[in-house]
């Protein structure tokens, strides 16, 4: 774990000029959230863009984008943003179809028919994880053949040529050799280069001036990439080479810029209406299934808010997008480490400030008292004057048992984030992401009128 003594932690909160001033509440909110999550996670930096009232109003960043030698992260840091690149790859063939050069209801014979079963798959089905094509990248660490260069045509050529995984539409399975032929159907529907074509229709027009290929746009910004083996210190990781995320995840930017991209998307400016519609809604599959996937989107909710969101993984790197339509807001979230998943925890505290502006962030008091009922059930005991009379009865001989067993095996416990707030019942809901050395947990509480714990449930986080 990083400690603010050793490592010069660097805090960099910058407001940016928009049409209403962000509350200072608010930007002391997130500056405690990133701080907090940097000084217990060990990541090497974080930076975080947020996006309020349909206008990009605050970028932080912390720690360095080097360890060697020591260079501070900033809002012009680069960071690889990984299968974040799929919706603009989406965008691309939306805009594309929006000239009639192309339908999403073509099938992929029509452009590459030496693929298996071409003549069934459309684009539509690439671009939503339902055509069946096997997946060539599923692993989560860089292997050897990944750091030599490869041409997409050859991905197509060793992947999208083996038997479907299953019939087309009729199973989801996240593939990033459907993004790879998506991108090269576009350029042989176009005639243009998906990049540059990315650059003049979107990068440029929405003043997002970092973004670019990781590998052939190289920059000095850019953040090192690092990994962790186990539980250990940030190791620098080796990153793929050029060819391997054509289409797929193989864009860099800074988490200004990605957010730039999200007001854009609010404000549906880049697609006509009726594109948007298109890139936004849940593909079903055959039977009617719900996928949860739109077009390079996912679709969930967060405190009964709808949220697009897309997350992102390429070696050394770690991204979550998430917009809230409804709030007219998003949260950017980027990592230079792939081994360890604070994004997730960042981006779920914010967007929780952002579903209920009213949310004070969670004091030192609350926290420790939390970490300390936590300590007390790795050993099995708690202090039954915090507890109601219902909680305490099901704290029973069994249940402090099963938690002294089971949170024991976890290590110690490293920190407590409360990731939401809400009423409920009369009382107040918090739930916290605890991270032990081992595992991080979900802990669901609520807490009555009179300050008493009336529920203090662990629960697992798959």
């Amino acid at each position: 774990m990083f400690k603010r003594a050793a490592v010069a932690v660097i805090i960099l909160l910058t407001c940016l000029h928009t049409r209403a001033e962000t509350p200072a509440s608010f930007t002391r909110s997130v500056d405690t959230i990133l701080e907090k999550s940097f000084e217990s996670s060990g990541a090497p930096s974080l930076a975080v863009a947020v996006v309020q009232n349909g206008e990009f109003v605050y970028a932080t960043a912390a720690g360095n984008a080097s360890l060697s030698p020591k260079g501070a992260a900033t809002r012009d840091t680069r960071y690889a943003v990984g299968s974040i690149s799929k919706q603009f790859t989406a965008a691309a063939l939306l805009l594309l179809q929006e000239r009639g050069k192309i339908s999403l209801d073509d099938k992929v014979s029509k452009y590459f028919p030496g693929l298996t079963r071409a003549n069934e798959v459309t684009i539509r089905e690439l671009l939503s994880h339902t055509s069946g094509y096997e997946d060539y990248a599923p692993q989560d660490y860089i292997i050897p053949a990944w750091t030599k260069p490869i041409a997409p045509d050859t991905i197509l050529d060793r992947w999208a040529k083996k038997p479907l995984n299953f019939d087309p539409g009729t199973r989801w399975q996240y593939s990033n050799t459907n993004y790879v032929l998506a991108a090269k159907i576009f350029e042989k529907a176009s005639g243009q280069n998906l990049l540059a074509f990315l650059q003049n229709r979107i990068f440029n027009p929405l003043g997002m001036h970092s973004a670019g290929d990781c590998v052939s746009g190289k920059s000095p910004q850019d953040a090192v990439a690092y990994t962790r083996y186990a539980l250990g210190p940030p190791r620098a990781a080796m990153r793929e080479a050029a060819g391997w995320y054509f289409g797929a995840g193989e864009l860099c930017m800074t988490a200004s810029d990605l957010a730039r991209w999200d007001v854009a998307f609010l404000k549906k400016k880049i697609l006509d209406p009726h594109s948007y519609q298109e890139f936004t809604t849940e593909v079903k599959l055959k039977n009617g299934d719900s996928t949860h996937y739109a077009l390079g989107l996912q679709l969930g909710d967060f405190d009964g808010v709808r949220t697009i969101s897309h997350s992102g993984e390429v070696s050394g790197f770690l991204a979550m997008n998430t917009v809230l339509p409804s709030k007219n807001a998003a949260v950017v979230v980027l990592s230079n480490e792939d081994g360890i998943d604070v994004i997730g925890s960042v981006s779920r505290q914010i967007a929780a400030l952002l579903v209920n502006p009213e949310q004070k962030p969670a004091s030192a008091d609350e926290i420790k008292q939390v970490e300390a009922i936590l300590a007390g059930l790795q050993s099995g005991r708690i202090d039954r004057s915090l507890f109601s009379s219902d909680a305490n009865s099901y704290f029973g001989e069994l249940a402090l048992r099963d938690y002294r067993q089971s949170l024991s095996k976890l290590g110690k416990l490293e920190s407590v984030a409360r990731t939401r707030e809400r009423l409920r019942g009369g009382m107040t809901q918090r739930v916290y992401d605890a991270k032990f050395q081992k595992k991080t947990v979900i802990l669901n509480t609520y807490i009555t009128n009179e300050g008493k714990y009336e529920q203090f449930l662990v629960e697992e986080q798959f």
